[in-house]
């Protein structure tokens, strides 16, 4: 590989201000869009027409970026290597009516997003960031990145049988945050609040998408510093690693006979069904009129899907040393052991045996080693982009991923050489 394409330590450096700059679905593109318009590739609007000419293009909606680089002299019926994963987490989010509280206490009304691991958001100090749409029309990103919210968890004296019985939440009743002390509840004060702290003036907002995120920003641990705890590792580690690789390949210089994209979808952790999931039509309009944009006709487009890779990154998980049992006997994923190959016969992730051999060979190219992840006979398995990417549009794809502790926590725990050698290994199937 390249030197430019190669990524260590300071690889996994960026990848914690990535995170600490991305508390939502929305600041992940926009933050990955500018590190893709330093390498030179500009931002199209789906509502203009497209040229063919060569480069670097991306598309942003909402919460979701899809990114292409077309090499110099491209066939329209070139064929596509895509790295796909997703923006959102699990967490606490704002709901219409979010001013509220009780016995002296104001809260904010939240509804939960996704499958978070809940008892993690307890007497956590939390900021709230996410988009704000204004009355003319535009939108605003808003990051108040500081102690406003806290869920308190009950104390142990008013329930004794928590140690034995362990916690049980309510999701109703027991996971709404206070971020002040008031006996009037005053509609409109937390909108009031965001906008005062976004600089627009007051009615400018007319509707938000909102939520919480941990302000303890990511961290190295260990004695040898060799782990990372950090939040929204599911998804954003894939999402900073595909950037960073499509961002290399497209200024190695290097001849392509594939056009590298990168594919980074909202609402993945609530089954991707809207207009920026990986159910929805974006993926698969983009790829087409990049096709059409080349002079292509849908034949070309036939050819070019038929041979189509995508590598789905999404993390997965490692070995827990205190549940090994509740793993494959055979399969134990640890962390810093490189990228996982995940597999499901059931199709809940996408790999086939063709599939493994091209994710061979990138990491053989690419001099790193790789792990295999199949999940416990006895236990239902997660899923991923994966299987909805190979239906909905006919395409070859592979599911990877990086290893980690406490996924859907709201810190997570990974290697700290893991996302580096992942993004060697994008770099490779992106470069074959």
């Amino acid at each position: 590989m390249s030197a430019p394409s190669r990524f260590d330590r300071g690889h996994t450096d960026d990848l914690m201000t990535f995170l600490s700059a991305s508390p939502t679905p929305y600041h992940a593109v926009a933050n990955a869009a500018e590190r893709l318009e330093k390498a030179g590739f500009r931002q199209v609007a789906e509502t203009d027409a497209w040229d063919g000419t060569s480069g670097g293009r991306y598309v942003l909606r909402g919460g979701a970026i899809i990114a292409w680089y077309v090499p110099e002299g491209a066939a329209a019926h070139a064929p596509f290597r895509i790295v796909g994963a997703h923006t959102d987490s699990p967490n606490l989010r704002v709901k219409p009516r979010p001013d509220t509280g009780a016995h002296g206490w104001r809260q904010v009304a939240v509804e939960i997003y996704g499958g978070p691991l809940m008892n993690s958001w307890l007497d956590r100090d939390l900021g709230l960031a996410g988009r704000l749409s204004l009355r003319d029309g535009s939108t605003r990103l808003v990051n108040v990145d500081r102690p406003l919210l806290r869920v308190p968890q009950l104390a142990i004296h008013m329930d004794r049988n928590v140690t034995a019985d362990g916690l049980k939440l309510d999701k109703q009743r027991h996971l709404q945050p206070v971020w002040g002390l008031g006996d009037t509840v005053r509609d409109g004060d937390l909108i009031a609040f965001l906008e005062d702290e976004a600089g627009l003036a007051r009615g400018e907002v007319t509707g938000w998408d909102l939520m919480t995120h941990s302000v303890e920003p990511p961290a190295y641990l260990g004695r040898d510093r060799e782990l990372v705890a950090g939040p929204r590792m599911d998804n954003l580690l894939s999402v900073h690693a595909g950037t960073a690789a499509l961002a290399a390949v497209a200024t190695s210089g290097a001849g392509l006979p594939y056009i590298p994209v990168l594919a980074a979808f909202d609402h993945e952790e609530t089954g991707s069904q809207s207009d920026t999931g990986a159910d929805g039509p974006l993926l698969g309009t983009v790829l087409e009129r990049s096709v059409f944009a080349r002079g292509g006709s849908y034949e070309d487009r036939a050819r070019a899907f038929a041979g189509t890779v995508c590598l789905s990154s999404d993390t997965g998980h490692a070995v827990h040393p205190n549940y090994a049992e509740r793993h494959d006997p055979t399969h134990h994923p640890r962390v810093n052991g490189g990228p996982i190959l995940k597999v499901n016969v059931n199709n809940r992730y996408a790999t086939d045996g063709s599939g493994r051999a091209v994710f061979a060979a990138a990491c053989e190219k690419a001099d790193i080693p790789f792990q295999t992840f199949v999940s416990n006979n006895s236990m239902p398995c997660g899923t991923t982009i994966g299987p909805i990417t190979a239906a909905r549009h006919g395409i070859s794809t592979v599911d990877i991923g990086v290893a980690i502790l406490s996924m859907h926590s709201a810190r997570e725990l990974c290697g700290a050489d893991d996302p580096h050698l992942l993004a060697n290994a994008l770099v490779a199937f992106l470069q074959p």
